[in-house]
């Protein structure tokens, strides 16, 4: 077996902005991609720290193709910066570079900061790196203040959002795990859903017990019985989730043993004569790819 080969160049190579050709036009960035002004902002600030994607132009030595950096590379049009670092890619095939990458979540953004910060970078060059305020630089340093260790760790990489993290430090740590685990569960990360939990939190697991819950337009007895409500749908949630795994085995397993049966062709005689309404759903089963 031949080992697989390399798509493209170990190697940097420094090229000037003038013998690269974009293969897309961008019109108005700076007005109609909020992500770029973040990159003209970090450009200015560090340079350009991830190259460019460029491949050989055909018939025309010296010349390339721009396979993956859009963004950046009109950014250092604006700025008047002339070259770039580039990487060379054997194939002019930009989807398998930068589309498939995965963005940073909140608390791995919350990670870096840090660390950028332990290194003795102020929050107000990293607001201007990233094009923030600084306000929103402080309250990503301030994020993880009084969530639990372990349910930090259970949602680390989940696209959960500022607003829903802030929402568990309403309860205590033992109901932060439970919410963390019930959002993985439902792959719902958004703040209503994490605040839905929260209503349907008993008063005893909340920070501020003393403090009666508030929401626009429900009385006390309404989120009481909403409390109850959301107490009784998360049972059942988990009653689901610990039966999910056994019932598609043995689901899948009976799926294929009615396929095996329907190769055999004295079974299919003796249930098409005999039982046509079995035999009408087993190939139902049978002609079913997933289960």
């Amino acid at each position: 077996m031949s080992a697989p080969k390399i798509g493209f160049d170990l190697k940097k190579i420094r090229l000037s902005l003038d013998v690269i050709l974009p293969v897309r036009k961008i019109r108005n960035p700076h007005k109609t991609i909020r992500r770029y002004q973040t990159i003209v902002a970090s450009v200015k600030e560090l340079g350009l720290i991830e190259p460019l994607m460029v491949f050989p132009q055909k018939n025309k030595s010296g010349h390339y193709l721009l396979m993956d950096g859009h963004l950046r590379y009109y950014a250092l049009k604006e700025l008047g910066i002339g070259e770039a670092d580039c990487i060379i890619c054997h194939q002019d095939e930009s989807f398998t570079y930068n589309a498939r990458i995965n963005r940073l979540s909140p608390i791995q953004e919350h990670g870096m900061i840090m660390k950028a910060i332990k290194n003795g970078v102020t929050p107000e060059r990293i607001a201007t790196a990233l094009n923030l305020k600084v306000d929103r630089v402080h309250d990503t340093i301030n994020l993880l203040n009084g969530i639990h260790a372990e349910a930090i760790e259970i949602i680390k990489d989940k696209q959960i959002c500022q607003s829903a993290i802030r929402v568990l430090k309403k309860v205590i740590p033992l109901r932060q795990i439970e919410m963390a685990e019930l959002m993985v569960t439902a792959n719902n990360f958004s703040r209503g859903y994490a605040h839905a939990l929260l209503m349907g939190t008993p008063a005893d697991q909340l920070t501020t017990p003393d403090k009666p819950k508030q929401v626009k337009g429900l009385s006390v007895e309404d989120i009481g019985r909403m409390e109850q409500e959301m107490q009784s749908a998360e049972h059942d949630f988990k009653a689901v989730e610990q039966s999910y795994g056994e019932n598609v085995f043995n689901l899948t397993l009976a799926g294929a043993y009615v396929k095996k049966l329907l190769l055999n062709a004295k079974v299919i005689r003796f249930l098409s004569s005999k039982y046509t309404d079995i035999f009408s759903v087993f190939e139902d089963v049978a002609a079913t790819e997933m289960l």
